[in-house]
């Protein structure tokens, strides 16, 4: 198993972690090798989950648009987003580890809620790290989790979002490590992690490309999925990176303002450090320390990337991009009335990109939007953004 990409990823954590993360990779490498593992993965998605996802054509917009556009729809899983693919997973490698325990940081609260779940349906103890910001605009995910049974951590410390949930876990998991499998929900992280998250994601990809040849006969000229840490868009684009002619794009979040420096556009503007325990691209200030971020979508709302992602972003092979709030509440407004699906803020900013460039595409290309989640846990922020702006 690799442990860089390009010169992203590997290690970088204190020498403590070392044989914890040696103990994943084994059992990791282990049970992807297994069949009856495998058989088992595939069998909670099918009948857990609910997969194979659809993927829509959404004819009002292809019409608007002027091209064909497909909407890959995690929405529509258990949970409401593409968070529960991994997490069947991590909690399958945890409970052949013989851990009885599951921790987990979460942004916007899919991650938590989506680890909450498996933990229920698996009988183990879930405890979730949240920062205090993402949970006042997340409430409703807060609850959820705690009503499957979760305790759910309120993070004061730092900017009170995700990277700080992320610090809080890892010290949990190195003081209780014997009985605690760190669930991280993203492709960052020290190795393995951003391997397995990428794995167990790559599902939604797998599906795609089956799913495209059926209705269209040949693979997509376009791929848009939004990026944060990046596991929906790694889980999407990892079956196509041979496939030069299909285009990935990735669409981050512009937050405020490029200009003003509220936003969490890490490819764009980050540079190579190290967060969380591996080599990324990172948004550092001028002294090399972690910058403040800010987007409207708590699930964006991160300083870093994965690593794979940062690298397919180096060699060409991904394009990068972003919207701002403002584009991604367009978008979000826009595919709830045009095709009667409400996303997520975080797959809002996938659509606000095809919003955006819309003249970028031709009649004849084939686009495919990943849907990475479904919208209901964002409306306290959606009515107080339209309140702040006086109405629709």
């Amino acid at each position: 198993m690799k442990k860089y990409f390009g010169e992203f990823g590997g290690v970088y954590v204190p020498e403590s972690f070392t044989p914890i993360l040696q103990e994943l990779e084994e059992a990791y490498e282990e049970a992807k090798n297994d069949p009856q593992f495998q058989e088992e993965f595939h069998s909670y998605l099918k009948d857990y989950v609910g997969r194979p996802s659809p993927l829509s054509y959404a004819r009002r917009i292809s019409e608007d648009i002027g091209c064909r556009v497909y909407l890959k729809r995690e929405d529509l899983n258990h949970t409401g987003a593409h968070k529960i693919n991994n997490t069947i997973g991590q909690i399958l490698l945890a409970r052949r580890m013989g851990k009885t325990r599951v921790i987990a940081e979460t942004g916007a609260g899919q991650h938590g809620v989506a680890t909450a779940t498996v933990c229920a349906m698996m009988g183990m103890e879930c405890e979730i790290y949240m920062g205090k910001l993402d949970v006042e605009r997340q409430f409703l995910n807060v609850l959820r989790m705690e009503l499957l049974g979760a305790t759910v951590h309120l993070v004061e410390e730092g900017s009170q979002t995700l990277k700080d949930a992320m610090n809080e876990a890892f010290r949990d998991w190195l003081a209780n490590v014997q009985t605690t499998h760190y669930l991280i929900g993203s492709v960052a992280g020290p190795h393995p992690y951003p391997t397995i998250v990428r794995d167990f994601q790559s599902v939604i990809g797998y599906e795609t490309r089956e799913q495209i040849l059926a209705r269209e006969n040949r693979l997509p000229d376009y791929m848009i999925a939004c990026v944060g840490g990046g596991s929906n868009a790694m889980g999407f684009f990892y079956p196509f990176l041979e496939d030069e002619q299909v285009h990935l794009i990735g669409v981050e979040a512009g937050g405020l303002g490029i200009e003003v420096g509220k936003h969490a556009a890490t490819l764009n503007f980050g540079t190579p450090g190290v967060l969380h325990g591996s080599k990324t691209k990172v948004l550092l200030d001028t002294y090399g320390q972690v910058m403040p971020v800010h987007s409207i979508s708590a699930g964006l709302d991160y300083p870093g990337v994965g690593p794979e992602v940062a690298y397919l972003h180096s060699i060409g092979r991904l394009e990068a991009s972003f919207v701002t709030d403002d584009e991604a509440m367009q978008g979000l407004i826009y595919l709830s009335r045009n095709e009667g699906i409400i996303p997520a803020l975080e797959s809002s900013h996938a659509v606000g990109y095809l919003l955006k460039h819309r003249n970028r595409f031709k009649d004849s290309d084939v686009v495919v939007v990943n849907v990475s989640g479904r919208g209901d846990k964002d409306m306290n922020t959606v009515y107080d953004y339209l309140k702040k702006k006086g109405g629709w």
